[in-house]
């Protein structure tokens, strides 16, 4: 893993007293780098999750390199929410379109975990966060 760089600016003074020299931390603290860290993931599992959600309206061949990637990757992180509800089917001539619910579920779930798990980083962590 690369190693961050962190770097301490010291301006010429601040607002209150001007004479008095202000350390400015640059770079990310190590909370933050996990924050990031866990953010990139679950994006990354999110949009591989829209994915399994559009080839699957769009009836997408299951025989195809990408598609059976998709699903092979995905199919193990809406295991828990299968059966929730019912799949809505549509045949047509050619395809069959699905509709997954427990696709559409699996992606509202993840989104929230990784703000909760970036919450609790944050509370464990001490630091004060802007914004």
């Amino acid at each position: 893993m690369a190693e961050l760089i962190k770097e301490t600016i010291t301006t010429q003074g601040n607002a209150v007293n001007p004479t008095v020299a202000t350390p400015v931390r640059i770079g990310a603290t190590s909370s933050q780098t996990i924050e990031y860290l866990v953010y990139f993931l679950f994006g990354a599992l999110e949009v591989l999750l829209a994915f399994r959600l559009i080839l699957k309206l769009t009836g997408a061949n299951i025989y195809s390199a990408f598609v059976g990637l998709v699903y092979g990757i995905t199919g193990v992180f809406i295991l828990p929410f299968e059966g929730i509800f019912r799949r809505g089917i549509s045949r047509g001539v050619e395809t069959t379109s699905v509709f997954e619910t427990s696709t559409v579920v699996a992606i509202i779930v993840y989104a929230v975990l990784a703000w909760g798990i970036v919450k609790l980083i944050r509370i464990f962590s001490g630091e004060r966060q802007a914004g």
